[in-house]
């Protein structure tokens, strides 16, 4: 089936927020947000509600459909309450901050203790680090290039990704979004 698009308006500026089945979002950080064409699949398999939509509208030769702009999913999901270790959370945890020298950009991420020194890679062991600290640290220990990460690298909670999260609101939110969005609330763990 062919879909299209109303011609002015690109589909890839209409994502839809996810909401778990109590309609809280499924996740903050990053926004738990579909694209147009998941969320209309989702929709055809019966696995979500459309809560709100937009004003624009995905046409095929036989239906037309507003695109959804909120979407809540039929059977709840249960909450992490152990945030999961990737790339995305270590920058959050660190404030999307080199640990080594406080650049905000180009960032990367370090084994404190190198993985050819059996460093492994947890929480406790990486740190956010700009290109240019990461290769002058390289392959040594912080103690042999005097670079000491800020903070000490450790697990943080979701309580924790949560509050530095909100230093980092999203680029864009949707006007339909906001009765689901709590950025200056105390959010459950």
């Amino acid at each position: 089936m062919t879909i299209h698009v109303h011609p002015f308006v690109s589909p890839e500026a209409c994502p839809a927020l996810v909401l778990n089945a109590d309609y809280r979002p499924l996740s903050y950080y990053p926004l738990s947000l579909w694209s147009w064409q998941d969320t209309i699949k989702a929709v055809f398999l019966d696995r979500v509600n459309i809560v709100s939509e937009y004003d624009r509208a995905v046409c095929s030769p036989s239906f037309s459909m507003r695109l959804p702009s909120v979407v809540s999913l039929k059977t709840y999901v249960k909450p992490s309450r152990i945030p999961a270790f990737t790339r995305f959370n270590v920058f959050l945890r660190d404030r999307f901050t080199c640990q080594y020298c406080g650049a905000r950009e180009d960032l990367t991420f370090d084994h404190v203790i190198p993985r050819s020194k059996g460093g492994l890679t947890t929480w406790e062991n990486v740190v956010a680090a700009c290109s240019p600290c990461n290769l002058r640290k390289g392959d040594r220990l912080p103690l042999e290039v005097e670079m000491l990460p800020f903070q000490k690298p450790y697990a943080p909670s979701v309580q924790d990704l949560h509050q530095n999260g909100r230093l980092f609101p999203p680029n864009y939110l949707h006007d339909s979004w906001m009765d689901y969005l709590y950025w200056d609330t105390e959010l459950d763990p």
